[in-house]
């Protein structure tokens, strides 16, 4: 009995110091060495331990440790992957976390850089500043600073405006301006310097807020918003009726188009449209004009109201079936028949879209492919609208023209030019001209460039398509004259 009470107090006691053990094991385990402990050993790595570098140098190398890794990592994976880069990314899907924080972030910076510009306020502070701080050419009269008064300007400006008018006073725009015999620059060109670079910038944070996928382009419906949120600010549209908005954005829209999209990819960068003629004849509207401006004077602005509901009438008129499209014997009317008919026949074939209703043959030329054909027309001389045109020329699509095709265009030309009662002309003596203006490149041949080159494109363009144009180039001599005695009555 006692060897087996023995037993269990032996038992009892191997239990109950295994059962301490036990006890202290886990509390050994709660409080571990320090230098066990990672957070511990990457706060010192951080926090520094007082002998070296100290925390600041610290955190600098382990972001290049990182980030060197990370390099390395795309290296190996570009390595993995072949010799051809990916040059394509997917635009995050509508809705998603990383679309909504691309919206927020455009948001910010588009934000930002607003409150950076300069305000109308700022503007007139700033040519008060200029007007009170130059200098008055004895010679001209002119207002000038020298390059001191320039930088005191600049002080002045900057305790009244702020920080950010102090961009437009470094020494480099100082020399980008014309300066006299003294080293001064006129006050009014920098000014205009300021107005311009304030309005442009304004201008691309507007289209950068209507550019949905943030790719640089703006696309028509985005260009056609622009447009109508601009209206209201052009002192010639204000009074525009509202009915006609909407067709007007669109006539508006379209010459972007034809300027900043030369391969018709239905987007306009908006570096080129900021660079383009088309947005300063747009702004011209802004003023408004205290003389009486004409019809035909409105009407050379493509912007101007009277110009687009001219565009619009003329288009209406043309349409017999008010179908709303322009088919060929409907569009042998414009300019009262003068263009020819082969002319007529290219440009459909060139730059008129096959309909999809009303058979696979049947072409019909849409309120869009009408604009593109009216500007072609009024900017002959431009390289845009002469390369719409050379298409047309280019019968046989080999990108030159030979004494062939020059023959076959102007066949069309002599039988108007005889219909209307004028002498008769040797049409070998008029293609002889035509080769003796472009002097091309190739004796044989005229090719698009040589048009370009040779400053006279437009006008040969004319003889070609047009029997008033030829009329006008026939006639240049008596219309010279008739403009001159009407400078000199004036």
């Amino acid at each position: 009995m006692s060897t087996a009470s023995g037993d269990g107090a032996d038992a009892g006691g191997d239990g109950a110091s295994s059962a301490a053990a036990g006890a202290s094991a886990p509390a050994g385990r709660r409080i571990p060495p320090a230098s066990s402990m990672p957070w511990v050993r990457n706060l010192r790595r951080f926090v520094g331990t007082g002998a070296g570098l100290g925390s600041e140098a610290l955190m600098e190398l382990e972001t290049k440790r990182i980030l060197l890794e990370i390099f390395k990592e795309r290296q190996r994976k570009s390595a993995e992957a072949g010799s051809i880069p990916s040059f394509y990314k997917k635009k995050p899907e509508e809705g998603s976390i990383s679309s909504r924080v691309q919206r927020l972030a455009k948001y910010r910076f588009l934000k930002k850089q607003s409150e950076l510009l300069l305000n109308a306020d700022d503007l007139d502070a700033m040519w008060v500043c200029l007007r009170e701080n130059c200098v008055i050419d004895d010679a001209t009269g002119a207002e000038k600073m020298n390059y001191e008064d320039f930088c005191h300007i600049a002080t002045v400006c900057t305790e009244q405006i702020g920080q950010k008018c102090k961009r437009f006073f470094s020494p480099s725009n100082f020399m980008k301006f014309e300066k006299d015999d003294s080293g001064r620059i006129a006050i009014l060109p920098f000014y205009l310097y300021v107005m311009r670079t304030v309005s442009l910038t304004q201008a691309r944070i507007d289209m950068s807020e209507l550019d949905e996928d943030s790719d640089g382009f703006l696309q028509p419906h985005e260009m056609e918003a622009y447009i109508r949120g601009l209206i209201p600010n052009l002192a010639q549209l204000r009074d525009m009726p509202t009915a006609f908005v909407q067709m007007y954005c669109r006539i508006a829209a379209r010459k972007f188009f034809f300027f900043c999209d030369p391969h018709r990819r239905g987007k306009a960068c908006i570096k080129k449209v900021l660079l383009s003629n088309c947005l300063q004849e747009l702004m011209e509207l802004h003023q408004e004009s205290e003389e009486e401006v004409t019809d035909t004077e409105q009407a050379e602005n493509w912007f101007s109201l009277t110009s687009a509901q001219r565009i619009c009438d003329m288009f209406l008129a043309l349409d017999k079936d008010t179908n709303g499209t322009l088919s060929k014997q409907e569009l042998k009317e414009y300019a009262d028949g003068t263009l020819t008919e082969i002319f007529i026949e290219r440009v459909f074939d060139e730059h008129v879209r096959r309909s999809k209703v009303g058979g696979g043959n049947s072409r019909e030329m849409d309120f869009e492919s009408f604009l593109d054909f009216v500007l072609a027309l009024e900017n002959k001389d431009t390289p845009e609208g002469l390369t719409y045109l050379f298409r047309c020329l280019d019968l046989n699509g080999r990108g030159f023209l030979t004494t062939a095709d020059i023959h076959t265009l102007f066949r069309d030309v002599h039988q108007k030019w005889i219909e209307g009662g004028n002498y008769e002309l040797c049409i070998e003596d008029v293609r002889d001209e035509i080769w003796d203006m472009v002097k091309p490149a190739d004796p044989l041949r005229i090719s698009l460039p040589d048009l370009l080159s040779c400053k006279q494109g437009g006008t040969i363009a004319s003889m070609l398509i047009d029997v008033r144009g030829f009329w006008a180039h026939d006639n240049r001599e008596n219309l010279l004259q008739e403009e001159e005695e009407q400078v000199e009555e004036a």
